[in-house]
């Protein structure tokens, strides 16, 4: 399977060109013009824009899943695979590399008139989507955006409409047989169902919700006939890798993965089995949440109200194939809509062992999680299609796929689902007594209980140290199911020297510290006075008052700790809701140790520069797996500087300019391991060095030379290091 692996971005003429160009030769030779010259790119350059000025691209990020949505109905970001530092796919954790799926999308299947046909958003292609292309057969509706929403009273994007704390939304339809503002046809488009299509999705930052995403579809039949036998589906190219440490390409890239289907809670998924060991250890699945047709809740579970009124069982259907292969086990490659809509409405055999026991090798599969049969869907008539994508860690187990192994992806399917239910406890579709819970005397869905608001937090490091400060806003929070205001304390979290290296570990940080409320028997009963400042405290440009502040100390200068500090309510015993804590997630720093921003008064006092580790030795400790990731430190800088680096000749390797505020931004390691920039912090007096020159050359062995200019006093001071191999 041979998918693109080229160092292409969204919205650049590079990837415009890069995917429009094998459609604009093939219209070329149809038409049996050869275009030559600048005429020719100019042709090629125009077309490559309009094509992409109607395709958006989106990345829910507000949790700790990071995914990519188009308005061309695709979810999922090709590109990274070649480009680990563009937009995610589908990674999980947040900035940690590892990505699950390649692309996905969309598939509809009906027959009209006696007629099947199925559209379809994604499909087998080893460039992901690329415009015009078979199989990508929606485009935004003309004029439509993607736009974004948030629950979120702070957010940029609050909104009252907002469902969950980020909301994307967006039109696309199957209409169009021309990508809209060009005109390339698009292939093999020729018989549309004429489907309008509304998506919404959602996304929190909650800890016990931050690892999925909920798509939630709003289908219209703009068609002048009925579709019968409706059946949806999910087809996704799931990938479990990392990207930051994998360096096989093409086919080599995707045939690592084993799949699965947990029928009980009607999801799929696939993990890593031979790609990248101990660098993905997690799971990406997509779930069946349910259908919403005439009022009717169309799930297996509600299967007997269905069966009472004449209408056909509701079933859910999974498939694996090999890509774009006809296989003996999973079967043939759905090529043309007849085999699709067989693969929508037609479920892989899972009595058959052997098909089953294929799973867990490594291979080359695509998956289709599809539903139905919808009896008929009317001209003008609407509903409501929701699946759930989730990503979990694969816990250890007696094998890769062990039931235990899968314990917290059953966990995390479950949070999904109840998120979707909301209000329908019994899952029936209808407000029963004791349901309305907002009493609204309406069925609510995309409802959770809410811990605690996240404090706002503030971290100064210093040598050897860091100064925690927050807020006591959480402590006003109520939770709008109990109607309680239950807080209860709050905890911090800290990784170990070292730990930055290893992305598991940092999804799963220690606790080291917790206050709560004294009078309960609930946690440690502490109290706050010990961290509870004797007045409140506000800094310069914050408006931020303090309340409460702890100290860390015994950190070592120049290693990354992550430190996160919630709040965690009660829980309620009463509607059986388990103590909640706020994001982790929202409230993740990556804390940086060491000297502080200084003046350089003379030029014999005490203050001087140097660097650590001194002698430095490639592939020290902490630096990455590449010759881009590796580090050194200078530190006691002043806060406005210059560093230049010289060989031990004279020559200058290159300069670096510091300000207080810097944040690493100019050494590759920083990007790979070290988060967003927006959630570092470093002390201010120190700069890091990634041993690469001027033009990205590594730097021999050998005896260098350095020099500080302080840019507010002019004083300059020397020093030298070593580095050796």
């Amino acid at each position: 399977m041979l998918k693109h692996n080229g160092n292409l971005k969204q919205n650049s003429f590079a990837f415009s060109f890069f995917y429009l160009a094998p459609l604009m030769k093939k219209i070329i030779t149809v038409t049996g013009f050869q275009l030559f010259g600048l005429t020719a790119w100019l042709v090629l350059f125009t077309n490559a824009v309009k094509a992409q000025s109607a395709f958006q691209k989106k990345t829910i990020d507000i949790g700790n899943t990071g995914m990519t949505i188009s308005n061309f109905g695709t979810i999922g970001n090709p590109v990274i695979i070649s480009n680990p530092d563009d937009v995610p796919s589908l990674e999980y954790p947040i900035n940690s590399g590892i990505e699950h799926l390649f692309e996905g999308g969309l598939w509809i299947g009906a027959s009209i008139g006696g007629q099947t046909v199925v559209s379809t958003a994604s499909v087998d292609a080893a460039s992901g989507y690329t415009t015009g292309a078979a199989g990508f057969e929606f485009s935004a509706q003309q004029g439509s955006s993607i736009a974004q929403r948030s629950t979120l009273s702070y957010n940029d994007f609050y909104s009252p409409d907002a469902i969950s704390h980020q909301d994307f939304v967006m039109d696309f339809t199957e209409a169009n047989s021309i990508v809209p503002g060009t005109s390339i046809p698009i292939t093999d488009h020729t018989s549309p169902l004429n489907a309008g299509v509304h998506l919404e999705t959602y996304a929190w930052n909650y800890s016990f919700a931050d690892y999925f995403v909920i798509l939630n579809y709003t289908i219209t039949n703009n068609s002048t006939q009925t579709w019968d036998s409706v059946y949806l589906g999910m087809w996704t190219d799931l990938v479990v890798r990392n990207v930051n440490v994998a360096t096989d390409n093409g086919s080599a890239f995707f045939s690592k993965g084993g799949v699965g289907y947990i029928d009980s809670l009607y999801a799929l998924y696939a993990y890593d089995v031979s790609g990248d060991p101990g660098y993905t250890n997690s799971y990406g699945a997509s779930q069946f949440l349910g259908i919403v047709w005439r009022d009717k809740f169309f799930h297996p579970k509600n299967a007997s109200q269905f069966l009472t009124e004449g209408l056909p069982e509701p079933k859910v259907n999974a498939n694996f194939w090999k890509y774009k292969t006809d296989d003996g086990f999973l079967g043939t490659y759905p090529a043309d809509d007849l085999l699709k809509y067989s693969r929508l409405s037609t479920p892989l055999d899972f009595a058959n062992t052997a098909i089953t026991n294929s799973f867990s090798s490594a291979s080359n599969r695509t998956d289709l999680l599809s539903a139905g049969p919808i009896t008929e869907v009317l001209p003008g008539e609407s509903f409501q299609y929701t699946i759930a994508v989730v990503c979990a860690k694969q816990l250890p187990g007696s094998t890769l796929d062990a039931p235990e192994a899968r314990t917290e992806l059953n966990q995390h399917l479950g949070w999904a689902k109840r998120t979707y239910l909301g209000e329908d406890v019994n899952e029936n579709g209808l407000l029963d007594a004791g349901e309305d819970l907002n009493n609204n005397q309406l069925l609510d869905r995309f409802i959770l209980p809410e811990p605690p608001d996240n404090p706002v937090v503030k971290m100064i490091p210093s040598e050897g140290a860091v100064d925690i400060y927050w807020n006591a806003g959480a402590e006003n929070s109520i939770d709008p199911i109990s109607k309680q205001k239950d807080f209860e304390g709050y905890r911090i979290y800290r990784s170990n020297a070292g730990d930055d290296l290893n992305v598991q570990s940092i999804t799963n940080l220690p606790q080291i510290l917790q206050w709560d409320k004294q009078g309960n028997n609930l946690g440690f009963n502490n109290g706050f006075e010990p961290v509870k400042l004797s007045s409140p405290k506000m800094f310069d440009g914050d408006t931020t008052t303090y309340t409460y502040h702890y100290r860390v100390e015994g950190l070592l200068s120049g290693w990354q700790y992550v430190f996160a500090l919630t709040a965690f309510d009660q829980g309620s015993h009463e509607l059986n809701l388990e103590s909640l804590e706020s994001s982790i997630t929202a409230n993740t720093y990556r804390v940086f140790a060491g000297t502080e921003g200084k003046v350089y008064n003379t030029k014999k006092d005490s203050l001087q520069p140097g660097v650590y580790p001194n002698p430095y030795h490639i592939q020290a400790a902490w630096d990455g797996s590449t010759a881009q990731t590796r580090r050194i430190c200078f530190y006691n800088l002043p806060a406005q500087c210059t560093i230049s680096i010289y060989t031990s000749a004279g020559d200058v390797v290159t300069v670096l300019n510091h300000t207080a505020d810097y944040k690493g931004d100019d050494a590759q390691w920083f990007s790979n391991y070290a988060g967003t920039v927006s959630n570092r912090v470093l002390p201010g007096g120190e700069h890091y060095w990634d041993i690469l020159s001027e033009s990205k050359q590594a730097v021999s062995q050998g005896i260098y030379l350095f020099s500080v200019k302080d840019l507010q006093t002019g004083i300059i001071k020397t020093g030298s290091f070593v580095v050796e191999r």
